[in-house]
Formats: structure tokens, sequence, C-alpha cells
């Protein structure tokens, strides 16, 4: 059987360009070789592309960007090509391939930029598509369809950089405090603080203006944070549902990433019901926000037992301790199989 070449995309210009290639470094290392040839493509901080010819741990160590490593390329955006343009001095070479994985968070990378220019291109995407990127990148959106489609979300309102500070805070008074500050459109919880009384506002919406122009405050949901992974485009594998114990505060980024304080259960500490109902809220939000290939979605569950959607990530982290792959493994689906599984839905598709 002949083996596909995939081009796996990682880096990215972006503030969660380390996350990326912790994710890539996972990926590339349990990516069936049998199956599939790798063609890397490193994209720099700056937003530079080239192909990598490294050793893999050179990703994981952030040591990839270097001369004797990489080479310029491009993907083309002719449709009739599916290729990787590599740009040695003495010419250019063109490296077919059979479909695109960008391993790539927050900004251009997930946000459904580089979805469009492979989509443009004509090759395979494996993961969502532009549209589907861009809705969920963007919480203020998701929300609104995921609310039209007949599920919870917390209350909120968007604001601009033009917005007086004053009608900040009397908006925020009719939510009441604790709440949330956020970019509209960021991962890994940059930028986000919670907020416990007025005089905490300003600063915590500046600090969300640092990494986008809109940003969202939103109520407080009491209970804690559940998640589902989710699988497929017409027929939906789901992972068994999980839950985040926190010791205090909310899931930033340096929970996110050490646990450092927190506990992640799998599967939750929930009903065998509930996790049902989770995991059908979940396919719910996936199918309204036009997600294909895999995706996180999640949710708050309050103490009542109410399901309140929070965001749905369609490039969820793939280092060793993230949420998606242990949701999947959970339900009998190996790190392996996982990736094999969106590639394979990619190229079939």
């Amino acid at each position: 059987m002949k083996k596909l070449t995939v081009a796996v995309l990682f880096g990215g210009c972006s503030s969660e360009y380390s996350v990326s290639l912790e994710s890539a470094h996972s990926v590339m290392t349990h990516m069936d070789r049998s199956k599939y040839i790798p063609v890397m493509i490193g994209i720099s901080s700056r937003g530079e592309w080239f192909r990598f010819d490294g050793d893999v741990e050179k990703i994981a160590g952030d040591t990839w960007c270097n001369a004797a490593d990489c080479t310029p390329a491009a993907i083309s955006p002719d449709r009739s090509a599916h290729e990787v343009l590599v740009f040695h001095p003495g010419g250019v070479e063109r490296i077919s391939i059979d479909a695109a994985f960008p391993v790539l968070h927050g900004r251009n990378g997930e946000d459904g930029t580089v979805q469009g220019l492979i989509e443009l291109a004509g090759i395979p995407l494996v993961g969502c598509g532009t549209l589907a990127s861009a809705l969920c990148m963007d919480k203020d959106r998701a929300h609104k369809l995921a609310h039209v489609a007949g599920i919870a979300v917390p209350s909120a309102f968007v604001l601009g950089k033009d917005m007086e500070i004053e009608k900040v805070l009397e908006s925020a008074d009719k939510l009441g405090y604790p709440l949330f500050v956020k970019p509209v459109k960021a991962g890994s919880s940059y930028g986000i603080t919670k907020v416990q009384d007025r005089s905490e506002l300003p600063a915590a919406v500046r600090l969300a203006f640092d990494y986008d122009d809109r940003v969202i405050v939103e109520e407080s949901i009491s209970g804690f944070e559940t998640g589902c992974a989710v699988m497929g485009d017409d027929r939906l594998t789901v992972g068994e549902v999980d839950e985040i114990e926190l010791a205090d505060g909310f899931f930033d980024f340096t929970e996110k990433y050490t646990l450092k304080t927190s506990v992640i259960h799998v599967p939750a500490r929930i009903s065998p019901e509930k996790a049902a109902e989770i995991k059908q809220v979940a396919k719910t939000v996936y199918a309204a926000l036009g997600c294909r290939g895999f995706a996180r979605v999640d949710m708050f569950l309050t103490p009542s037992g109410r399901i309140v959607f929070n965001e749905a990530n369609t490039i969820p982290g793939f280092t060793s301790h993230s949420r998606f792959p242990t949701m999947m493994k959970a339900a009998g689906i190996s790190f392996e199989q996982m990736i094999s599984n969106v590639i394979e839905l990619a190229v079939n598709r």
C-alpha cells in the first residue's frame, strides 16, 4: 500500500508558538511511518516558512530554526499541483503531498488563515475547514451560533477599544462579579483574567487588548469545566468526558501546561446519564459550528447539572498531557490511531 506524504505545519506567528512545537513533536513521534511520510514545514515566530529536515527533537527544544536544517519553502497555490515548493540556491524542489496537517495554535494558524491557503490549493486538509476554524476562534460568534442551536452560553458583552470605560463598568455591574475578561480571539488562556470586583476591571481589559482588538466580558459560571473530544465528519467518534478539578482560580496557561495545582479526571466523576448529555451537547456544538475532522468542545457543568458551552478548539493541544488525546485514549483510541484516523478522513473526504 502506497504511503501518503503529509505536510505537517508547526510553529507559527502566534503567542502560542511554543505550544505548537510541543504538539507537533508529539504528532511526529506518534505518526505511523509505515503509512505516512511526513514533510515538516516549520513557521518561525516571525512568520517565515521553511522545510525542516532535522531531528524531530529539535522541534521540542525550539532549536529547529537554523540554517543547517531549514530551507525556505511554501505551499503552492496551484490547485493542480498539490505541492510544497522548497527554494534551494540552485532551483526549486517540488514535493508532492497527499494532505496537509496544521499543528498550529492561535492566530495565523488555528483561525482559518492557514486553512484558507490549504483549501485554496486544493490540498486535503486535516481538521476543520476555513469557516469553522474562524468561527471557533471567535468566542463571541461561536457563542451566538451555539445559542441558536439551543445550547446555553454565558451572559456576556463585547467591547472595542473605543468603548468608554464607564460604559464597560456599568455593563459589568449588570453581569455581576466575579466575571471573566477575555480576548475574543486567543487561545491557551492568554490575556484572560478572572475579575473579582470593578477596581480590577480596567487592568484586565487592557491586558486582553494586548492580544486582540475585541474583548469579551463574561459572567462566571459556577461549577467545574468539562470537555469532550469529537472526531469525524458525518459519523462522529466521541471520547470520554473529562473534568478539571481546580485548587483555586481558573484553568489558566500555567495550569493547562503544567497541572501545577489542578487535576484532570478522565472519565469525569459524573453519572453516565450526565456524561451522555454532555457528549450530545458537544456533538450539537460541533455540527452548529461546522466542524469536521476533530475538535475539542469545552463546557461548564453547574452544581444544578446545567451544561453551559464555553468554547470549541479546532486544533486542541496534542502534547503528552493534553486533554484531547487523553479523552480519546480513555475511549479506546490510541494516539497513533487518532492521528491516522484524522489523516484518512481528510484524504477520503
